[in-house]
């Protein structure tokens, strides 16, 4: 099974093509699915979309009554992958924004590249983002700056890139270290990066998949705040691995 996990605040305009879109490429595919769309308190008709889609697809849809943020917003929706996956050294766990950033078509290498036997896929971009909005571009190469100094030991090319695909079984490990504690205290693009910290002392094996990202089909204006991302990105550096040893003796 693999569980395709979208955060999502305010994307009425987006999110509907996108869920669809994730139908016809693991239909194509030929795999066993399930989206879990979790709703950061959305103010806009995204809900109620939803619900739509809800009859038609494979959907579980998570709530919040207030805004959480993208970091605390994948750590639900990672527990709630988690805790559904009944071969978790089978089942992937999937990762992706729900503004069409990040099209689904991509999802296919991505899937292929975990069967192969990685235990994180992680999406690295193929071509530098020039369509991107300039302030996306300014946080990313200020963030990339930042983080030679918060995680030069990162195992990917592109850390802060949230398209990725999880083997069940290290996030059951890593949130059996944790147990109530929570997995993530960083925001935004740093919450990727955090996680692939801690998660990495669990896997075995770390591959990369080509990403492309697009910006001409989203609506809504870029949330990405420049000073915001590098400070959280820095943060990263204080973040310390889990034991995985301890998660053997629980």
């Amino acid at each position: 099974m693999i569980y395709i996990c979208i955060p999502s605040r305010n994307e009425e305009r987006t999110i509907g093509v996108l869920l669809w879109k994730v139908r016809k490429v693991m239909l194509e595919l030929g795999r066993d699915y399930r989206i879990i769309v979790l709703d950061d308190a959305s103010t806009d008709g995204t809900v109620a979309l939803l619900e739509k889609y809800k009859r038609v697809l494979p959907l579980t849809i998570l709530q919040e009554k207030r805004p959480v943020g993208y970091g605390r917003a994948l750590e639900r929706l990672m527990r709630e992958a988690s805790n559904r996956a009944r071969y978790p050294k089978r089942d992937a766990i999937v990762t992706m924004q729900g503004d069409f950033t990040e099209s689904p078509d991509y999802l296919t290498t991505l899937i292929k590249t975990y069967e192969g036997g990685a235990d994180i896929v992680a999406g690295t971009l193929e071509e530098d983002i020039v369509s991107a909005p300039r302030r996306v571009r300014l946080a990313r190469w200020m963030a990339g700056l930042a983080l030679r100094r918060a995680y030069a030991d990162a195992p990917v090319g592109d850390p802060l890139c949230g398209f990725r695909a999880y083997r069940a079984v290290v996030v059951k490990k890593a949130l059996r270290v944790v147990g109530d504690a929570p997995l993530l205290r960083r925001d935004g693009w740093a919450a990727n990066a955090e996680l692939m910290k801690v998660l990495t002392p669990f896997t075995r094996r770390i591959a990369e998949a080509p990403l492309g990202l697009r910006y001409d089909i989203r609506w809504r204006a870029t949330r990405v705040k420049p000073i915001q991302t590098v400070r959280e990105v820095l943060r990263v550096a204080k973040v310390a691995p889990l034991d995985a040893d301890s998660a053997e003796a629980a």
